[in-house]
């Protein structure tokens, strides 16, 4: 018998981790890509001489990628040059109060007492708390729920008394922390899947000790050089990326996938079928509503998603060295801000946002003296009724003068070469992002696990998925982990 060939749509994270670890163990991979570039939005922007990532800055858990790259037999530093940073970000109140968080602890202890004194006495039982919650609960996340029964797994019964699913990430935190903005600190996380930290399952306090108890890296040149990195593997294991190749829908031969209608109208068949991209995006353009049983599209528009983003990429003839490489801005009421963004679904007055000025530590990215200004402003997704072509200009003017007024970035306006915004109608429309919702489905208690779309696909035979879609979730280390799940699983079924 020959190689099992295998089709993946999109060459976003997940699909390219489940295509490395597939050609090392010997099946066919061709991997479909509708854009010019590999990373889907983990890829990158390229304006005159200026490269920004296009979603994920923030590397975490490093210990995932080692993992990941030895399944495929390598080491990710041959590909990639990491820095581990410090402090790991700047962030600043609606008081203008600033803290600089470290992930050494005794740096960690005295910023906390500088601002809020004996709330390192928190901190220190949130290590001590969290780090057993996270030993109990990463572990639940790296194998697949694609039945009720595996509910009963002794791995993820035996871990129910620690995860908090009763209770909030913010109540969570409150066990720690009695200062409001102490617990936004170790909370604002929460939006890195894209949700309220008051509404937000309490397991997902485990972000911010990530975080604290490991650190934060930049990758030199970017996120994106992961994506190239695995690419470069995938082609050396013999597997094949198709750039500029959009998929138009599945082939079915009653409930089996057996391969790939292409644009251009050419047929590509194959023993399985990985989709890597976005979730409800491929529901509602990969296959025809009728042949769907569980994912139909009217059932995905009543799911919790995620919020959205609006984003700034700036290429800029000057260096914020006084800018740190992070930096997070919170509006002076955080929680009606949040509430504004998941709940009432309108565009805040005084929303919190997201710098990250890459330049000062990476020097890559853009021309000698000049820098690269990437700012990510949390919005409600398209659910809301904001009308983006009549919102886009002044709202970026009013973030403007946030970069201004709050963020440090003195008369920014002035140092602009490049600019480009995306709102959630282009992640939509030009992305290809169900409901412009850019960290996928919600992550509440009713959609993890074997509630969330399979990594072994429910609706179809020969059908796997990988992605923020699917199980363990969005974010890049979750969406690794369901590329290696997915592999996985098709392995125990062909190999």
């Amino acid at each position: 018998m020959g190689k099992k060939k295998v089709a993946i749509v999109g060459a976003g994270p997940g699909g390219l981790t489940a295509g490395m670890i597939l050609a090392k163990r010997g099946f066919d991979v061709d991997i479909y890509e509708q854009n010019n570039y590999v990373g889907g939005r983990n890829g990158h922007i390229k304006m005159g001489d200026y490269i920004f990532d296009i979603g994920p800055t923030f590397f975490l858990m490093k210990h995932i990628v080692d993992d990941i790259f030895a399944q495929a037999d390598r080491k990710i530093e041959d590909y990639v040059e990491l820095t581990q940073l410090d402090p790991m970000y700047r962030l600043r109140f609606g008081d203008k109060r600033e803290i600089f968080p470290s992930h050494i602890k005794e740096k960690m202890s005295a910023e906390l007492e500088r601002l809020w004194p004996g709330s390192s006495r928190g901190y220190k039982k949130y290590l001590q708390k969290e780090s057993y919650k996270y030993n109990k609960l990463v572990p639940c996340l790296q194998i697949p729920y694609s039945r009720w029964y595996h509910l009963l797994k002794w791995r993820l019964l035996s871990s129910l008394p620690w995860l908090d699913l009763h209770k909030s990430l913010y109540n969570v935190l409150h066990r720690y922390f009695k200062h409001q903005d102490t617990i936004t600190s170790y909370g604002f996380q929460a939006k890195y899947i894209g949700m309220s930290p008051w509404r937000a399952p309490g397991a997902f306090s485990i972000i911010s000790y990530i975080e604290h108890a490991e650190g934060i890296y930049h990758i030199t040149g970017g996120l994106n050089q992961v994506s190239k990195a695995m690419a470069k593997i995938i082609r050396e294991e013999g597997g094949r990326i198709h750039l500029d190749a959009p998929v138009k829908e599945l082939l079915l031969d009653k409930r089996k996938v057996t391969g790939l209608k292409m644009a251009d109208g050419s047929e590509i068949r194959a023993d399985n079928v990985v989709i890597n991209a976005d979730f409800g995006h491929a529901m509602s353009h990969l296959v025809e509503e009728k042949k769907l049983r569980h994912w139909k599209p009217k059932k995905l528009k009543k799911k919790l998603f995620s919020c959205s983003t609006f984003m700034l990429y700036l290429g800029v003839d000057k260096i914020y060295d006084n800018i740190p490489h992070h930096s997070i801005c919170f509006a002076e009421d955080y929680k009606e801000n949040v509430r504004e963004i998941s709940e009432t679904y309108r565009l805040s007055d005084d929303p919190s946002f997201y710098i990250q000025n890459a330049s000062v530590s990476d020097s890559t990215l853009a021309p000698a003296g000049k820098s690269t200004i990437y700012v990510l402003v949390p919005v409600p997704n398209l659910k809301a009724d904001i009308d983006w072509e009549k919102e886009k200009e002044p709202f970026k003017e009013k973030i403007y003068c946030y970069l201004e007024e709050k963020g440090g970035l003195k008369d920014i306006r002035e140092h602009v070469e490049e600019e480009l915004v995306i709102t959630p109608k282009d992640w939509e429309e030009k992305y290809s992002v169900y409901q412009g919702a850019t960290f996928n489905l919600g992550h509440n208690v009713t959609q993890m696990l074997v509630f969330r779309p399979h990594n072994d696909f429910e609706e179809f035979k020969n059908c796997y998925l990988v992605g923020g879609g699917t199980h363990p979730g969005s974010g890049l280390p979750t969406i690794y982990e369901s590329g290696r799940i997915t592999a996985d699983e098709m392995t125990k079924k062909e190999l």
